[in-house]
């Protein structure tokens, strides 16, 4: 049979598959987020997410050692305090969970770049990423607390910002009050497409963050909407985000290929604790593939145009990166 148009000619080696692979991963894009508590000689498995740790402050440089060694770069930190009250005050305590973490990693790996999640629903007594009026989030109250829990989280050693609660103009106030203090190089990845998702329940479990009452669709978005998507991510372009967040990633690839499409600036994507956990599940059971699913879910966030990837496989990917199975 006559064809001069074989497509099949390209895929007939795995080292012709990878020369002309279009999607390329490289493990400085990735991410690893991690869950610090108070206490000491805390390293307690997380339940609804296996191989997933809470680590004490003590315990922590043992965790970020392994993931340096993996080729993983880049942490994501979250703090889970002794005590809550309704404004979030540990959140920017300057003896906080997280400025202690933050101090801890950045001494004893100065090379770690350390990204702090700006939100307030592992710090408030209610559960909800805001003040509360009555039982509503006020928008413009919670401003001057983030603010304030970004500039704590940057003095005490954070590289990066990243804020995560979805009330509007909150780029704009850490924007202006890091400036304002001396911190105007200092970047923010801004959890711009936030939606509101079932995909993250095990996060709550992991952080104790559920809220006490109702749900947060009253600011995250409804996962419905597409074009809200990039009014969002413009929105946070226009007051000065430097890095723009889809989460979460699996099911949410379409929005995160029409943000890329928009803006012109870097995107992430969060893999959440619901896909992992849902992975470990699965692979638990034998029902598929551990980390030939692992490796697909990451290619696909990539090849949707992810230029940062916050994954709880981070170090795995970069393992499989070094065995050649992807990237």
């Amino acid at each position: 049979m006559e064809m001069n148009k074989r497509p099949r000619r390209l895929r007939t080696g795995a080292g012709l598959r990878k020369m002309v692979r279009e999607t390329r991963m490289d493990k400085s894009s990735l991410i690893y987020p991690m869950f610090i508590k108070e206490g000491a000689g805390i390293e307690e498995e997380i339940p609804t997410m296996p191989g997933q740790y809470r680590y004490s402050i003590d315990r922590m440089p043992y965790a970020l050692e392994k993931l340096q060694k993996a080729g993983v770069g880049s942490v994501m930190l979250f703090g889970i305090p002794e005590h809550k009250d309704a404004c979030g005050s540990g959140a920017f305590a300057d003896d906080g969970i997280i400025q202690r973490a933050f101090r801890e990693a950045k001494k004893q790996f100065p090379d770690l770049y350390c990204i702090g999640d700006v939100c307030m629903c592992e710090y408030t007594s209610h559960g909800h990423c805001g003040i509360l009026n009555g039982e509503y989030v006020d928008n413009d109250k919670t401003l001057d607390y983030l603010a304030k829990i970004a500039l704590s989280q940057v003095q005490a050693g954070a590289d990066m910002v990243a804020p995560s609660d979805m009330m509007d103009g909150r780029v704009g106030a850490i924007r202006t009050i890091l400036d304002a203090n001396g911190y105007a190089e200092t970047p923010i990845m801004s959890y711009a497409v936030k939606y509101a998702s079932a995909f993250y329940g095990p996060f709550r479990d992991a952080a104790g963050s559920a809220p006490a009452f109702g749900d947060r669709k009253s600011y995250q978005m409804d996962y419905h909407n597409s074009r809200e998507a990039v009014k969002e991510a413009l929105l946070d372009v226009e007051e000065g985000a430097d890095i723009i967040m889809v989460k979460p990633a699996m099911s949410y690839l379409d929005i995160l290929a029409k943000v890329k499409d928009e803006i012109h600036l870097p995107v992430a994507a969060y893999s959440v604790s619901g896909e992992y956990a849902m992975i470990k599940a699965a692979a638990s059971l034998g029902y598929i593939d551990e980390a030939a699913i692992i490796c697909e879910t990451a290619a696909s966030a990539y090849r949707a145009g992810v230029d940062l990837y916050l994954t709880y496989f981070a170090p795995e990917i970069a393992e499989f990166m070094d065995e050649g199975r992807i990237g």
